[in-house]
């Protein structure tokens, strides 16, 4: 300012406006508390001091290094990132993506094509040999053009940055080593932000401030892969969300239908969560249009059922009737001689076993109560109206031999256990979800109503309209071993047949010992394409290594880890497994006598 303007700015009595002026940045500063007024606590505001040097920052009591990723490899896998992301030490990792319009997408790769093309005519006018490197430069932006055009894909400009933290210099030092040499094995190649340590540790702050702007050109597919939405041990995105990788934090998906056979098998010990997560899959499962069966002996499926609009079928409720002579998959030869074999099986169940002489006069008696009732292998006959066990008894009276087994089950047709067996079938389970409980069946009903259920839902199965199904089996060892080597026989036809009907049958239990512990149980646990092994007890955890060839690591994992936490093994790859549901979810899934109070009393009040 000249002397004549100050000269009239005193006349006018105006400030002096290089006094009032702010400086730069000023209005950013967080204003000064005045006298008697109490100071904003420090921590509100960051650390209490902050010493930048050229390549580190002391913020506080902590040393902090930050650097860019500036190259990439060139090909990456779902969940490529996760080995950064769930680096055990005390590492920020931020990802700043900015979206690249299409227009100016497109602009941008004619130009870096013409560029290619360029110096790829350059290089043939002066007869030089084609270098690989632009040839797969010039191919990629071509196909990235193409994606961009057709609309299945999106350009994107992203930048990776990463802070280490140390309580001093020498731990940083070696930490940063650690860390970079990762990001070397990961074909990640990292520069040093030097001179602005400052910028970078502010970049990796959750403030979504990208102040060093090294990025690079993404397209969707590539950073759809960079982030931790898949688990590393467990490929692909597809199919049903298990829960989180309780070791690098990504999601862990399964697609049973993918795999070699459909069937899984949970097991666990009482409290682990497998009731848990198996009503957190049939809930996921419903989501993405699969139908799902099941048997639930405890009555701990009703309330999801319910809520998800199925249907329930309480076996020993009045009315409730189910006909073991119900053939199975009408229409077929062979379904007259598969359901005779059925009814053998259940027979056995409900006596304790049988003799080959009994087997043989059950069975001539069987084959009889058919051809009374007008059904043979004559698909036509199919539609008559089935015997009934009634009929099969009094037949047994009859004859030589049968005796003895006519009066052990005539306590089924005719005494106190007849309210299974003494009429047609009167429930037709229907809907995207069929429970069939057995909380309401005495002890001793319990494993054959569980036989008779599974045959009426695989006769669903087999008779119904092709489309996925799931057939879950609570509390399987009552079929594996305590309905004897019949019913084991039964489980481990249906989970090979499984597959050709579109089905995958899911085998849950606490009783691991129990069930491993004979040949027929161990080829149904192990004839499942993945298994998901919760918390396990010590004295089940050796023949459990055993059978699926489990570390020591794993085997102490079993034991020590939290509810919900477990292993889960897909063909030949496994991931640390944690569960984890949404608050409507777990409001479905819980069995806490505690909570459902809760939501009793939550519901009745409104």
């Amino acid at each position: 300012m000249n002397a004549l303007a100050e000269l009239r700015r005193l006349r006018r009595g105006e400030p002096d406006e290089r006094r009032s002026r702010k400086p730069w940045g000023i209005d950013h500063l967080p204003a000064l508390p005045r006298r008697g007024q109490p100071k904003p606590p420090s921590g509100l505001l960051g650390p209490e001091s902050l010493q930048v040097l050229p390549r580190r920052l002391h913020a506080g009591g902590t040393w902090c290094e930050s650097f860019a990723v500036t190259g990439y490899p060139r090909e990456v896998s779902p969940g490529w990132l996760a080995p950064l992301a769930s680096y055990p030490g005390p590492v920020d990792v931020s990802i700043h993506v900015e979206p690249i319009a299409n227009d100016q997408a497109a602009r941008h790769l004619r130009r870096q094509l013409a560029r290619l093309e360029s110096t790829r005519r350059i290089e043939v006018k002066k007869e030089r040999l084609s270098d690989p490197a632009l040839e797969i430069a010039a191919e990629d932006a071509a196909d990235l053009g193409a994606a961009i055009a057709r609309g299945e894909g999106r350009l994107f400009r992203v930048g990776l940055y990463v802070t280490v933290r140390a309580p001093d210099e020498e731990m940083l030092a070696a930490e940063v080593h650690r860390v970079r040499a990762l990001c070397a094995s990961l074909l990640l190649e990292t520069r040093p932000v030097t001179f602005r340590a400052l910028q970078g540790w502010i970049t990796t702050l959750p403030l979504g401030l990208d102040l060093i702007k090294l990025r690079r050109t993404f397209d969707t597919r590539a950073l759809a892969a960079a982030f931790p939405f898949a688990s590393a041990e467990t490929e692909g995105t597809a199919g049903i969300l298990y829960g989180r990788n309780a070791t690098t934090a990504g999601l862990v998906f399964v697609d049973r239908f993918a795999l070699e056979n459909h069937n899984q098998v949970v097991l666990a010990r009482s409290g682990a969560g497998k009731s848990y997560l198996a009503k957190l899959l049939i809930l996921r499962s419903l989501y993405a249009g699969i139908e799902v069966l099941v048997i639930d002996p405890e009555n701990e499926y009703s309330r999801l059922a319910r809520a998800v609009g199925g249907t329930e079928v309480c076996l020993g409720a009045d009315g409730a009737r189910l006909n073991p002579f119900d053939l199975a998959t009408p229409g077929r030869p062979e379904a007259f001689t598969e359901q005779a074999l059925f009814i053998h099986t259940l027979v056995a169940a409900l006596v304790g076993g049988m003799s080959p002489a009994e087997r043989a006069v059950l069975d001539r008696a069987v084959l009889a109560a058919y051809e009374k009732a007008g059904i043979s292998a004559n698909p036509s006959t199919h539609s008559r109206p089935a015997p009934l066990l009634t009929d099969v008894v009094d037949l047994l009276d009859l004859l030589p031999g049968g005796g003895a087994l006519a009066e052990s089950l005539r306590r089924y047709t005719s005494g106190s256990y007849r309210g299974l067996f003494d009429a047609p079938t009167s429930i037709t389970p229907k809907g995207h979800l069929v429970v069939f409980s057995l909380r309401n069946l005495p002890a001793e009903l319990k494993m054959p109503g569980a036989l008779m259920a599974m045959e009426a839902l695989w006769r669903r199965v087999t008779g119904g309209e092709r489309r996925p199904r799931i057939v879950v089996v609570d509390e399987a060892w009552l079929l594996l071993r305590a309905g004897g080597d019949d019913s084991a026989r039964f489980m481990q036809r249906l989970a090979k047949s499984a597959r050709k009907y579109w089905c995958g049958l899911t085998t849950i239990t606490q009783d691991v010992d129990d069930v491993i512990a004979t040949e027929l149980g161990r080829a149904v646990v192990t004839n499942a394409a993945h298994k998901v092994l919760l918390g396990q007890e010590p004295q089940a955890i050796e023949a459990l290594g055993k059978v699926f060839n489990l570390s020591e690591g794993e085997r102490s994992y079993l034991l020590s880890c939290p509810q919900g936490h477990g292993i889960v093994i897909v063909g030949t790859e496994r991931a640390a497994l944690r569960v984890v549901a949404s608050e409507q979810e777990h409001a479905l899934a819980t069995s806490a006598p505690e909570e459902l109070a809760e939501i009793e009393a939550r519901e009745q009040a409104l």
